[in-house]
C-alpha cells in the first residue's frame, strides 16, 4: 500500500476507532485515498489532505450538502461524481462529534445497500 500523509493516517486511525466493532473491516487504496470497507463495501475514503469523501444515500445528497463543510464529491479536476458521494473538509471533521455524525451516515447507507 502506499505511504499515508500524516494527516490521512490520523484520520484513518480516527475512523477505525468508529468502525472497531463492525465484524468485517479492512482498509484499501482507492479514489487516492485510504478507503475503510465494510462489508466488502466502502464507507469513507481518507483524502491524503485529511479530507474525507463519504458514500451516502443518494436521496439524502441534497440534504448534506448544507453541512459544514461538505460539498460535491470530485474525481480529480471538473469531474463531478454522482449524487450519493461527499466529500467533507478536514477542518469540518476536527471533532470527533463531526466525524462520527459522517461515519455514522455512511454506515446506515452500507447497511442498505446489496452487492458492491
Amino acid at each position: 500500500m502506499a505511504a499515508m500523509t500524516p494527516e490521512q493516517h490520523h484520520l484513518v486511525q480516527r475512523i477505525r476507532t468508529l468502525v472497531d466493532d463492525e465484524p468485517d473491516v479492512r482498509e484499501v487504496p482507492m479514489f487516492g485515498g485510504r478507503a475503510i470497507m465494510v462489508n466488502d463495501k466502502m464507507i469513507v475514503s481518507a483524502g491524503k489532505t485529511g479530507d474525507l469523501l463519504v458514500r451516502v444515500a443518494a436521496d439524502r445528497h441534497e440534504t448534506l450538502l448544507g453541512e459544514p463543510g461538505a460539498r460535491r464529491a470530485q474525481m480529480g479536476a471538473g469531474r463531478v461524481m454522482g449524487p450519493g458521494w461527499v466529500t467533507v473538509a478536514p477542518e469540518a471533521i476536527a471533532d470527533d462529534d463531526h466525524l462520527t455524525f459522517w461515519v455514522d451516515v455512511a454506515m446506515r447507507h452500507n447497511r442498505t445497500v446489496t452487492g458492491r
